[in-house]
Parts: structure tokens; sequence; C-alpha cells
């Protein structure tokens, strides 16, 4: 997921230096969702851990 994130914040700045400011800001507040969303996942997987068996 965070590769995604990675992908969307190169293309929104890829679109903001060619002028593309729509296209831009989309691409960010899809990269900050994505990130965010990394965040919990990770946050979780911390907090629940491995159980041993």
């Amino acid at each position: 997921m965070l590769r995604w994130t990675v992908t969307f914040i190169i293309l929104a700045v890829i679109a903001a230096i060619f002028g593309f400011g729509g296209i831009a800001a989309g691409a960010a507040s899809i990269a900050k969702i994505l990130f965010f969303i990394f965040l919990v996942l990770i946050v979780i997987s911390l907090i629940t851990g491995r159980k041993k068996v």
C-alpha cells in the first residue's frame, strides 16, 4: 500500500509541474488517504502482534 502512495505522490508532482492542478490535487488526496490507511493498518498490526501458538 505504501508503494501505491508513493506512486500517487509522484503522479501528483508530475501533474503539478505540467500545470494540471485538478489532477495533481486528486492524486495528492488519494495518496494522503492511502497513507493514513497504511498507518492505521501498521498500528493495528503492531498492537495485535503475532500470537504464540
